[in-house]
């Protein structure tokens, strides 16, 4: 027979290994919410959108098999049962909390980024965490074993539980010191700015393209001054603090910024930043809708930027668009207008348009009636529209529309947007960077004029487009349907359920349609499946947070 001692010492070890397993799993827990009040920027709203939407996630069938076995072995011992009853309550509990594969960092497709902000959270987070466990153990200290292991282990048990509260109240603990940085660093990015009263700023706003445009505005630019353009998607006022403090450099004669908004007022807060010398307005379209309300509200905001470009400086607009040809009435300086379909009022237009496997080619013709033909790796209409707006950028600041057709050639496409490559045989359209309905279809037609094997599309839709999405995704299998595929590839079943019913519309043929839960089983399907010569477009990716 086993003593006392022995059965305590044993649950003393077990306990550790408990408890060992408890804190990671509540430390995965905890680290999964944090990725994600990183994913939606920050923004206490947006959070508490994605908690409301996901709220399963919040409490799972783990938390209450683990308070039923707690709270039925704290019962059982604190009425004199054998300590055996903690010794089988012990292991049970940690095999209850076996952690869910959602919860692995290895799944992120864009990792949390342990920013200096991000370190600041992590502090006060890992405080609040901690206060239960802490509790637990001290009172269970007090109730000695076998009780009070139980106690301790219904701490881990409250600190998983309340991971997405911790961030919360951690994120809430910061907010006034986060606010006293930003202004600081605002007031830094304005003071900088005012002492170069030789620089140019060129801000590019829109939809869809401004990335884009951002990066052929400054490959062009770069045939006569020194350019400086934010890297990625810096759109953001921390974003542009962050390009003008800590990258702009003496030498540079030329910045080339991207305007993003979400929310009302989002672009007069960057522009009190960085006011533009030049303005360059891409489309208004859909993305957006969930915060902005209307495209109305999105044109009104993004025109904003027009408004306040300097008495002198240029206005760049699409007039296809009616929306930002509207914009001409806030601008205060000359309007260059651009035009990919013809536009009678445009200064410069695009024509014969054409693409292949290599590229596209297209004329341009500009406001002195000179024409050239621009040969670039750039893929699609959409593009030909972006290099039209810089190129109106280069002519507003003196730059010659044969040198900037040379200067075109150089343009690789940006990484995820309509980015062509060949891999194990095939060729590969990646546009997997937040797709939209008009570079949707865009890319859909590019990949149905290729040659050469099967036309493949992997999309699991679109996002954030309010209460036209499912209109816009329908319509999205509707126009599948029309350029005839040879195989569509929908991941996630339920996101992908107006697409389908757009294909099932058009007749598309079922045989043709598969339906996956993840991209990593699409993958696998396509690995089996294609051959030699192949074509694959990768329509939208959908960041971790629509995944889960």
């Amino acid at each position: 027979m086993h003593s006392r001692g022995d059965m305590t010492t044993a649950l003393v070890l077990l306990g550790l290994l408990a408890t060992g397993f408890a804190g990671w799993r509540a430390g995965r827990r905890v680290r999964f919410f944090l990725h994600l009040f990183q994913l939606e920027t920050y923004k206490f709203d947006r959070y508490g959108r994605w908690l409301a939407s996901h709220w399963t996630l919040l409490v799972r069938p783990s938390h209450g098999a683990g308070a039923a076995l707690l709270l039925g072995g704290a019962l059982g011992t604190s009425m004199g049962a054998p300590s055996t009853v903690a010794l089988v309550v012990t292991p049970a509990w940690a095999l209850a909390f076996v952690s869910s594969r959602r919860y692995r960092s290895d799944q992120e497709k864009k990792p949390l980024a342990f920013t200096e902000r991000m370190t600041r959270l992590a502090v006060p987070v890992g405080l609040w965490t901690l206060l239960p466990v802490a509790a637990g153990g001290l009172y269970g200290w007090t109730l000695g074993t076998p009780t009070g292991v139980l106690w301790y282990l219904g701490g881990f048990l409250v600190a998983d539980l309340g991971a997405p509260l911790w961030v919360a109240l951690g994120a809430g603990i910061m907010q006034p010191v986060e606010s006293a940085l930003q202004q600081g660093f605002k007031q830094q990015a304005r003071r900088r700015l005012r002492n170069r009263p030789g620089l140019t700023v060129v801000g590019i706003t829109g939809s869809y393209g401004k990335t884009s445009t951002k990066f052929i505005t400054a490959e062009l630019l770069r045939q006569r001054y020194n350019v400086y353009a934010t890297p990625s998607s810096y759109n953001t006022p921390m974003g542009l603090c962050l390009a003008v403090n800590e990258h702009l450099r003496p030498e540079h004669q030329v910045m080339v910024l991207e305007y993003g908004i979400r929310y009302p007022g989002d672009m007069d807060e960057l522009c009190d930043i960085a006011a533009p010398d030049a303005s360059v307005v891409t489309t208004v379209g859909v993305a957006h809708l969930e915060t902005m309300g209307t495209q109305d509200r999105i044109a009104a905001e993004k025109g904003t930027l027009v408004e306040r470009t300097a008495a002198e400086g240029p206005a760049i607009l699409n007039v296809d668009d009616e929306r930002v040809a509207a914009m001409a009435e806030r601008a205060s300086g000359p309007v260059w207008r651009v035009s990919t379909e013809g536009h009678p009022a445009a200064d410069l237009t695009a024509d014969h348009i054409r693409y292949d496997a290599h590229g596209t080619t297209f004329d341009v013709t500009d406001d002195t009636g000179t024409t050239a033909t621009f040969e670039t790796a750039l893929l699609g209409r959409h593009n030909v529209l972006n290099v039209l707006l810089a190129a109106a950028v280069g002519r507003s600041m003196g730059l010659r529309l044969r040198s900037m057709a040379h200067a075109a050639r150089r343009l690789e496409p940006v990484e995820h947007r309509l980015q062509l490559r060949r891999q194990n045989g095939l060729t590969i359209i990646d546009d997997a960077f937040n797709s939209n309905p008009v570079g949707a279809r865009n890319a859909v037609e590019i990949l149905s004029e290729m040659e050469g094997g099967r036309r493949v599309i992997v999309t699991p839709g679109m996002v954030e487009l309010g209460d036209r999405q499912w209109a816009e995704n329908e319509a999205f299998g509707r126009t599948l349907a029309e350029h005839n595929l040879d195989l569509v590839a929908l991941v996630g079943g339920d996101q992908t359920r107006p697409i389908q019913e757009g294909l099932s519309a058009a007749q598309f043929p079922e045989e043709r349609v598969h339906v996956f839960e993840g991209l990593s089983d699409a993958q696998a399907f396509l690995k089996q499946h294609l051959h030699t010569g192949d074509v694959v477009l990768y329509e939208n990716d959908l960041p971790d947070q629509y995944e889960v």
